[in-house]
């Protein structure tokens, strides 16, 4: 029986990895053996970024978040502890929100959150 030779297969490889290194600079995306050391890292580094990403926008929500009530008066522990207590269920992605775009509507909830502490 013949022997096959793995040229095709190896082939498909280096295009695929080559492909995941276009746009790259020099050397990482002209040779397969530097290319996929990038595109390792590179991929290592997206999933990583995935899971930053969800960390940092829960601390600009946050940040929005405890500005606001302070311009109505409560520390943000102690709003959310008064939303709490007031079976208030909104996620902070909601809140944030509200105290972008509705002023309004987030003092309501901040007078809510004031009259079930004190």
């Amino acid at each position: 029986m013949a022997r096959i030779k793995g040229g095709l297969n190896a082939k498909k490889r280096h295009k695929r990895v080559l492909k995941l290194a276009k746009g790259y600079r020099g050397a990482r995306s002209k040779q397969y053996r530097i290319a996929k050391q990038s595109v390792m890292r590179a991929l290592t580094s997206a999933y990583a970024g995935r899971k930053q990403r969800k960390r940092e926008f829960r601390k600009l929500w946050i940040t929005r978040i405890n500005a606001a009530a302070r311009l109505n008066g409560l520390s943000y522990s102690r709003f959310m502890f008064g939303l709490k207590q007031a079976g208030v269920d909104m996620n902070r992605k909601m809140l944030a929100d509200l105290a972008v775009n509705d002023a309004e509507g987030f003092k309501t909830l901040a007078e809510l959150a004031k009259s079930k502490i004190a």
